[in-house]
């Protein structure tokens, strides 16, 4: 297996892996510390999928730092397969849970005009885009691993 860049055990793997925490993080913290987020499944459904994300993320980020600390490759095909098994499981998990915080979102608040609270809608806005973000990071991150196990 090549090292390629953003693969498990590198540097720009584990910078993949922490955005993707900080991401996910910074979701729940903006959806919960907003009002009744929780009288929307959606929102719910957002807060367990980040929550997710939080705890893969980090595992892999400890696995990442881990492995770069003692300078032991990450490149059993065995790993690498669990790897891409879990980001793309997380990924799709993400993808679903950003996608239908985000109608919800435009459509309560954008073309309904239900928002009366102009911070509250901004909290929801602000932890949608985020659930995004952390989306793109792990989208590189299984389309990386899934690269690095195709090419092994």
């Amino acid at each position: 297996m090549r090292d390629f860049p953003g693969t498990p055990g590198t540097p720009t793997g584990l910078v993949l892996r922490i955005s993707q925490c900080v991401f996910a993080a910074g979701s729940i913290s903006y959806m919960v510390t907003s009002g009744g987020f929780f009288s929307y499944t959606a929102f719910c459904y957002l807060i367990a999928a980040m929550g997710l994300q939080v705890i893969w993320s980090l595992g892999l980020a400890l696995l990442d730092t881990f492995a770069l600390l003692r300078n032991k490759a990450l490149r059993s095909a065995v790993l690498v397969s669990l790897f891409v098994v879990g980001d793309w499981v997380t990924a799709t998990l993400s993808l679903a849970a950003a996608s239908s915080a985000g109608g919800i979102t435009v459509l309560y608040f954008s073309d309904l005009g239900h928002c009366s609270f102009a911070e509250e809608c901004w909290r929801y806005q602000l932890s949608v885009a985020l659930a995004f973000l952390c989306w793109i990071a792990i989208a590189t991150s299984s389309l990386t691993t899934l690269w690095l196990l195709a090419s092994g």
